[in-house]
Parts: structure tokens; sequence; C-alpha cells
């Protein structure tokens, strides 16, 4: 078979697309006409300096054509510091009354020009937790709930953070403190259902991990509260599931309580559910209170009694944090924030 030798011309590879420069503010500068200095003015809302909105527009506008974004660290290398904001994401279930807390939080941060990073390091507790949180070099930490020692606080301000606030039961040396008084909660639901002529109360403590330390103190206000009198506590351990609360509510004739006060709005409504399932009237035969008073428990039938928590406004928890920045040596506050106060409805 004769074969046949072809030559293929050599072709050369298409070249591929130059990759295209990094916009800078210098760019910025030459499409909007105004100097780089006033670039910085704008897109950082520097407030020092009167800047017409025209001009404004103009930055925008270029800063946005040319697809500019300001540099974090450069903007981080000028303060002398970052302007990260580390909020720990809870390992607890928190529920939306603190979901709503931590958002309003975040906005009031960023208005201050803070980048707000929640950092979800599962696993990780105390002063482990707070080594890696000091890796991203954040200027304030904000650590909900318990864990947190002096010895990670003394970690994440040798790192170069100038702001180490606790939001929990206790303060933490070193740390400034938003002390959150679950006793009280409890307080004020146990003397409710002791002023409404309740004696045999059972108080809900939940069964998922992590919750203790809002359910203890809150069992212990309660106990608190009856101290004294003739009425008797009785703790009812519940995890947050339908077929626990069913097979709490068959037995729950055999406790011989008249109220309960179930931790929270959302144990309640689980339980009140179950309870009127097994044909249990409230408040006839047993009067329910919850906390935090979200919207649904007003949807209820009966409408659900509870306790209100006052938490401090985020604007306000932002300029603490502000001035703890800017103040980095001003020996660390204690600061109670929590308010307990019952709403009463038809459940109890």
């Amino acid at each position: 078979m004769p074969y046949v030798m072809v030559q293929i011309p050599k072709t050369s590879a298409p070249a591929s697309p130059a990759p295209r420069s990094v916009p800078t503010s210098a760019d910025v500068a030459r499409l909007a006409g105004v100097s780089r200095a006033t670039v910085s003015y704008v897109l950082n809302n520097t407030s020092a300096v009167r800047i017409s909105e025209p001009t404004r527009r103009r930055v925008h506008e270029a800063a946005k054509e040319l697809g500019y974004v300001p540099h974090a660290a450069a903007r981080s290398l000028r303060a002398g510091h970052s302007r990260m904001v580390l909020m720990p994401a809870p390992d607890v279930p928190v529920g939306p009354l603190y979901s709503q807390f931590f958002n309003e939080l975040q906005w009031a941060l960023s208005r201050l020009e803070y980048t707000v990073v929640q950092y979800g390091g599962l696993g990780l507790k105390g002063d482990e937790a707070a080594r890696a949180w000091a890796e991203l070099r954040p200027v304030a930490v904000l650590a909900p709930g318990g864990g947190l020692g002096p010895q990670g606080v003394s970690v994440l301000k040798r790192s170069g953070a100038r702001a180490v606030v606790t939001l929990g039961p206790e303060s933490v040396e070193g740390a400034h403190a938003l002390i959150m008084d679950h006793h009280g909660v409890g307080r004020s639901a146990g003397a409710h259902l002791l002023t409404r002529g309740y004696r045999r109360v059972g108080v809900l403590v939940p069964e998922d991990p992590g919750l203790e330390i809002f359910s203890r103190p809150r069992l212990d206000g309660v106990r608190q509260a009856l101290t004294g009198t003739d009425a008797t506590v009785t703790e009812v351990p519940l995890a947050y599931d339908e077929k626990a609360a069913a097979d709490l509510a068959t037995r729950w004739r055999s406790l011989g309580l008249d109220a309960v006060f179930a931790y929270n709005d959302e144990f309640a409504m689980l339980l009140m559910r179950a309870l009127q399932d097994e044909g249990i009237g409230i408040p006839d035969e047993t009067a329910v209170i919850g906390a935090d008073d979200l919207m649904l428990g007003r949807l209820l039938r009966p409408r659900l009694s509870t306790v209100h928590i006052e938490l401090p406004s985020g604007r306000e928890l932002a300029e603490m944090v502000d001035r703890a920045v800017r103040e980095p040596v001003a020996v660390p506050g204690t600061h109670e924030v929590l308010g307990a106060k019952v709403v009463h409805r038809e459940s109890s």
C-alpha cells in the first residue's frame, strides 16, 4: 500500500488575550476629571471633606464603568489598622430575636466604615477559637456566648485587636462585657405566673447542646421568683422536636403542673401545639408563657403570653465598638444590656 507524506504547515497557537490591567484610583480620577484624593474621599465616604453632589456622582459613575473598588488592605495601611470587625457565628441556635439584633449591628458597623466578617469555625472553642480569629488580624472581635477566657482575650489583643467585646452571662477579664441577665427573664416569668395564681410551675429546659448558658439561668430565675412561697418548680427537659413534644404531652397530666415557662416562644409554640393535640386546655389546665415576644406568638390561639426582651440597638453597640477601637487604652467596661418585661395574653 503506497504511503503519501503530507507536510502540515506549522501554525502558531492563537494568542491568548492580554490580561486586563486592574483599574486604579488614578484611572478613576482621569475618567472623572478629578484628583486621586477626591476619588479616595468619595469612595471611602469621608465626611470631613465637603464634595459637591455632581462630583460624587461623576466619581461613582467612573468607578462603576471601570469596575474599580477600593483596596481594603491599602485602606488599612493608611489607617494603621484593619477595619475588620470579626463576629464569630454562634454555635447554638439563637432564634429570630437575636438574629435580627446581629443583622442590625452589622448594618450599623458598616455605616461606620467597618467591614464585618462572620467566622464560622465550627468545633473551635474558647482560647483555641481566639487563636484562629487572631490569624485574620481583626481590629475588633464581638464574641457571643461563653467560652472565651482571659488568655484568649490577651491573644487577640497581642495580634492587634483594639477591642474585644463579649456578649454573654458574665464578664471576661480584659474585654468589654455586655451582660445578658437571663436570670431576669426567668424571674419575670416566674413572678407573672405566681401573681396569676399558679403554684405548680414547670420550666422547659432545652436538651439542645449549647443552650444551657441561656436555659440554666432562666430556670434559676424562676426558682428565685418562687422562693419563700408555696409554689413548686419542676424542671422539664425537652428537645426541639415534634415527636419529643408529642411524647411529653401524652404524660403531661402525670406531672401535675398548672403552668409552664417554656424557655422561649419557639419552645412554647411547640409545646402548646402538642398539648392541644392531646386535648389539654390552655390556660384552663395549663398556663403557658414564653420569651422573646415574637410576632408568631400573637397569631396563636390562644395568644401567647411572653417575656419581652429589650436588647440594645445595633447602632448603640456599633458606636461603643467604634469608641473602643479609637481608645484602645481605655479600661474595659461592663454594661447590663438585657431588659425583661412580661406581656400578658390569653395563654396565662
